[in-house]
């Protein structure tokens, strides 16, 4: 039995640092909503349909960078990642019209592909052993949460003392600075002799012609609408709902003297719950079957969301909302990815999850666009965030079929 020593590798930390400071990054974006919007006077579908870009550039980048990884090595795909994130940023900070933006967010979108979990993650699951590989994951996915949680507030606060194109910029020297962790990520290949004689063609043929695959792919669809839908909307939606229901003394009697700061810590309070949501997802993927796990974290998202948007929205309930959706947020991530190592093998994890995590980001795009053409269209959010509980459902029954069976043992 593998020692907790063991667990804590060097890769692990180098992983665990670049995600951290990744993630921060993209859960801030949310904050920047209605200042943005409000200096150029934007209606809010054009800003959420730049994060939504974001999303869907992010999903296609991930198959693409986890092929470079597999081709060109590790590091030099989270690297161009890196590049490509501070690029984004950089020239996003210039953007005064809302093509501008759109259009820049797929560099941005590219970016967190290259420096995220698709290619982060399947480093992490071929340095870990086989015992430790899901808790690992779930680490590894925690790290992310552990950036949310002071992503947001830090970008709320560097709000009040710089515009928002200074901050942009901030955030692309921290992106580049994360990738001072790359040497530490030099991790072995641990597969099979049968993987390594595989092509990544013939690999990918038999993925896609397995109907758990296919399920898979279509389950995780509702993870990234109703997590993107959040990150892009809930501050505004929280800034907005709560300063009409709730007077500022209320607020400030449970230390929050603002809406808006309101909106910035339901995200960080996500963050932090998720921390110990993800590890203990990692930690239960290792003991129990992870299609069961999958379908009741979606199925406990269905209920959080359902009775939340029922029941008059406070400032003591968002934070409620956030605790328990917090504690599921990013814990289908580990079982995903390791659904996906047990079944389809370790050589071309980061591809396979990779267009997996596509499937996600489609979902992220149009949970982030709609929620701006429905604010817009009907001054509200409660249709789009219904239409996330539906979802939430779906994925909860989809999981059940697929046989968590690794494809050498499954009939040709």
């Amino acid at each position: 039995m593998e020692t907790r020593a063991s667990i804590f590798t060097p890769v692990l930390i180098g992983s665990c640092i670049i995600i951290m400071l990744g993630f921060s990054i993209r859960a801030s974006f949310g904050v920047f909503q209605i200042p943005i919007a409000e200096e150029f006077n934007w209606p809010r579908a054009e800003f959420s349909l730049a994060i939504a870009i974001q999303n869907l550039a992010w999903g296609i980048g991930q198959p693409i960078f986890g092929a470079i990884a597999e081709r060109f090595g590790d590091r030099k795909a989270i690297f161009l990642g890196a590049i490509c994130y501070a690029l984004g940023l950089v020239l996003s900070a210039g953007a005064v019209t809302p093509i501008q933006h759109q259009l820049l967010e797929i560099l941005v979108g590219f970016g967190i592909a290259g420096t995220g979990f698709g290619v982060i993650l399947a480093v992490v699951g071929r340095a870990a052993s086989v015992e430790n590989r899901s808790l690992a994951l779930g680490i590894t996915t925690a790290a992310g949460s552990a950036g949310q949680v002071f992503g947001a507030p830090m970008a709320e606060i560097l709000l009040m003392h710089f515009p928002w194109q200074t901050v942009f910029v901030i955030f692309a020297v921290i992106i580049l600075a994360a990738m001072f962790a790359l040497p530490m990520l030099r991790a072995p290949v641990r597969a099979t002799k049968a993987e390594l004689e595989e092509s990544m063609g013939e690999v990918l043929k038999k993925a896609f012609r397995d109907p758990s695959y296919s399920l898979i792919f279509l389950g995780f669809f509702s993870c990234a609408y109703q997590l993107a839908f959040i990150t892009a909307h809930f501050p505004a939606m929280v800034t907005e709902m709560c300063g009409a229901i709730a007077p500022n003394g209320m607020l400030a009697g449970i230390g929050i003297t603002t809406t808006s700061a309101l909106g910035a810590i339901s995200i960080s309070v996500i963050g932090l719950a998720n921390i110990a949501g993800t590890i203990t997802a990692g930690w239960l993927g290792k003991r129990y079957t992870k299609k069961y796990l999958l379908s009741g974290i979606y199925a406990a998202r269905t209920v959080v969301a359902a009775v939340f948007i029922l029941l008059p929205i406070t400032p003591a309930s968002v934070l409620i909302f956030s605790l328990l959706m917090g504690a599921l947020w990013l814990a289908t991530v580990p079982l995903t990815s390791g659904l996906v190592a047990h079944i389809y093998g370790l050589r071309y994890m980061g591809t396979l999850y990779g267009i997996i995590f596509l499937s996600h980001q489609i979902g992220g795009f149009l949970g982030v666009w709609l929620g701006g053409r429905m604010y817009d269209a009907y001054g509200s959010y409660t249709a789009v965030w219904w239409i996330g509980v539906a979802v939430g459902a779906f994925s909860a029954i989809v999981h059940l079929p697929v046989r968590e069976r690794p494809m050498q043992a499954l009939p040709a």
